[in-house]
């Protein structure tokens, strides 16, 4: 903001007028690269209100593919990370639900898993707040399938157009290259979504003990498909058998004082003495039919399945760190679209961004054949017409580079063609129907001890206080308060805020 300070003449003000010059580039409207207008910056396009999104919706494209090339060569996201390798072992039949392979009891696959943080950079301490990466590759007989998820169970937005969004404002500001709570808030104050996010990453469960003692979730619901191409939809949920061990504010900062490598050193240790981590791998499902029987949408990202069974498919243990943490870690390449037979993405909005945007970040990130490195191979043989580009290393032959072709056939099985789905409607660009912003934050918030209630709010006072912006600071409180009266009584104590104003503000909310 540009400000320019002007003295009054003593016949008009004795005291020194302040006015201030916006501008011209921040007068205009938002626009894409091309310098075209944009109507609508906070939701994708979708086939109808049910259905997936759309390619065609070019500013969310232009918005992923320029967050993705923000870094060279470190990830935007997740940047700061430690891997092992490992084997998944089946132990559920579920064929009544998914023919994918992986799951048929008995049945070993090798894996490797990458756990990290999300916000900081290569080198940032592993005590600070901020939700942990949890992804998973699973070297199947029918290819690699990534489960890329994070320890808490849902994500701050619903929507992939407002991911570039939310990561700068989280990111160091681009002027001081500090993280700064007023840019966070000033961001979240207009996502009343991210409340039940934000209330899990500031309990203590936003800084793990360890990568071993926490649990991890594949966030998104996806869809099963059995042998007759009926659809289920699934959430996927890994438990430590380590338990869950968490760190309190206090706690994390005397552990930075002795090292910033805590949660990677203990992975390492623990491996390297033979206590191989290990973590159950469970599931909910839903039939297609069962979605709309909830007074919110479960295809959404910022809800969890309160009251959906869950059903233990296998159990994941961790028996070996890598040779080269640059060629195995770094290198590895994680993306939800890397899926196999008998898994597909749903029609989660967020989801559909991400089977996108991953997928090209590893591409520009780790380079054109990427899948070509051993950490990302498939197990077997990879037959294809895709070619050329850099570092590639395949010892491909022959004539034949398309397809039909007699000369060198390549045919296709039918029987793995993804799911049909029923579409009505028009494309549209709008909030879903169901938001219940606020009530699972609630939910949250009372299910944890009194202790760790007061760290909870402790813990989100001391940045919520350090806003500047008074409307930030209410609308956040008001949040907090709709999804709890006594909590976000509770932090607005903390912070000194007038509660009668809280309250009015929330009363004014709906879910």
């Amino acid at each position: 903001m540009n400000i320019s300070l002007k003295l009054a003449s003593s016949a008009v003000c004795a005291a020194v007028c302040v006015s201030v010059s916006v501008p011209v580039w921040a007068q205009q409207g938002l626009t894409r690269d091309n310098g075209a207008p944009v109507g609508d910056n906070q939701n994708s396009q979708t086939a109808g209100p049910g259905g997936p999104v759309l390619l065609q919706d070019v500013q969310l494209i232009q918005k992923l593919q320029r967050f993705d090339r923000e870094r060279i060569p470190e990830r935007v996201v997740h940047a700061r990370g430690t891997g092992a390798h490992g084997q998944f072992v089946a132990t559920a039949d579920i064929s009544a639900f998914t023919r994918a392979k992986v799951f048929v009891p008995g049945t070993t696959t090798p894996v490797f898993v990458r756990f990290s943080t999300v916000i900081h950079g290569n080198h940032s301490p592993e005590t600070l707040r901020d939700p942990r990466g949890f992804a998973t590759k699973f070297y199947t007989s029918e290819g690699n399938w990534d489960l890329v998820g994070n320890n808490l169970p849902i994500f701050f937005i619903r929507d992939a157009i407002k991911f570039p969004d939310m990561v700068h404002s989280l990111k160091p500001g681009p002027d001081t290259n500090v993280q700064d709570p007023n840019r966070v808030f000033d961001f979240f104050s207009h996502v009343p979504e991210a409340t039940h996010m934000l209330t899990r990453v500031y309990s203590d469960f936003g800084i793990p003990a360890s990568y071993r003692t926490m649990d991890g979730n594949g966030v998104h619901a996806y869809k099963f498909v059995d042998a007759r191409g009926a659809t289920t939809y699934v959430k996927f949920h890994w438990k430590s058998l380590q338990g869950q061990k968490n760190l309190t504010g206090a706690q994390a900062a005397t552990v930075q004082g002795q090292t910033f490598n805590h949660a990677s050193e203990d992975l390492i240790e623990a491996i390297s003495k033979g206590d191989f981590p290990k973590w159950d791998l469970y599931v909910q499902t839903l039939r297609p039919d069962q979605l709309d029987g909830f007074d919110f949408n479960p295809l959404d990202a910022t809800k969890v399945w309160n009251g959906v069974p869950e059903t233990k498919v296998g159990t994941m243990t961790l028996n070996r760190n890598p040779a080269n943490v640059f060629q195995e870690t770094e290198q590895a390449a994680f993306a939800p679209g890397n899926l196999v037979p008998g898994i597909e993405p749903s029609e989660d909005r967020l989801l559909q961004g991400r089977v996108f945007s991953y997928n090209d970040t590893q591409l520009y990130r780790v380079g054109t054949n990427v899948f070509q490195l051993p950490i990302n191979a498939p197990k077997g043989t990879s037959n294809n017409n895709n070619q050329d580009g850099e570092s590639n290393s395949a010892a491909r032959t022959g004539t034949v580079n398309y397809e039909p072709s007699r000369i060198a056939p390549k045919p296709q099985d039918a029987a793995v063609r993804y799911s049909s789905s029923a579409l009505a409607g028009s494309t549209q660009q709008a909030r879903i129907a169901k938001t219940l912003n606020f009530r699972q934050a609630g939910e949250f918030y009372r299910s944890l001890s009194k202790q760790d209630q007061a760290n909870l709010v402790t813990n989100l006072a001391g940045d919520l206080g350090k806003v500047k912006d008074d409307t930030t600071k209410y609308t956040m409180l008001s949040h907090f308060y709709k999804a709890d009266s006594q909590y976000g009584a509770a932090v607005a104590q903390a912070v000194k805020a007038d509660a009668g104003r809280v309250q009015r503000l929330a009363a004014a909310l709906s879910e």
